[in-house]
């Protein structure tokens, strides 16, 4: 049977620690679904979704594997939908997993054959996160050496 795992998140934008990520799921997984989420904490997205999806989309063209979606709904709803046992998070540190631990007790919760698997942040990405690139971007430096395209 194929294992499908889904890798939700806002991607505001996406790094080069999301990519490694996939890519390491991938080794676990038979096909990595990007969900990109409208997440309702954040009102306001920086990197428009639709440039987001396709940037996303380039850096995957070459691997059947991996797919990107756009989705409004509850991420236990949307690992149904695809028939998705499994859901990737990537952790950087001790916050991350509080944050993360609790989300997919929930997600457990609404969808009992849902598993959250948790992978640990490569050393040379954890100091990444979207807010900090978007708050680069914001102040006009260069933030392509920490994405997997060019922006």
């Amino acid at each position: 049977m194929k294992k499908t795992a889904i890798f939700p998140g806002s991607f505001d934008p996406f790094t080069n620690g999301h990519h490694d990520i996939v890519l390491r799921a991938l080794n676990i997984f038979d096909k990595v679904i990007i969900g990109i989420g409208y997440n309702s904490s954040k009102k306001n997205r920086y990197f428009d979704i639709d440039m987001m999806v396709e940037k996303i989309k380039s850096v995957y063209r070459e691997n059947p594997r991996v797919e990107v979606i756009v989705y409004n709904e509850l991420t236990a709803t949307l690992a149904k939908k695809h028939k998705a046992g499994f859901l990737v998070r990537g952790l950087r540190n001790t916050t991350d997993f509080e944050y993360e631990n609790t989300i997919s007790h929930m997600n457990r919760n609404l969808n009992p054959d849902l598993e959250t698997v948790f992978l640990i942040t490569s050393p040379d990405y954890a100091a990444i996160s979207s807010t900090i690139i978007r708050e680069v971007h914001r102040f006009d430096a260069d933030i392509n050496k920490y994405l997997p395209y060019e922006v």
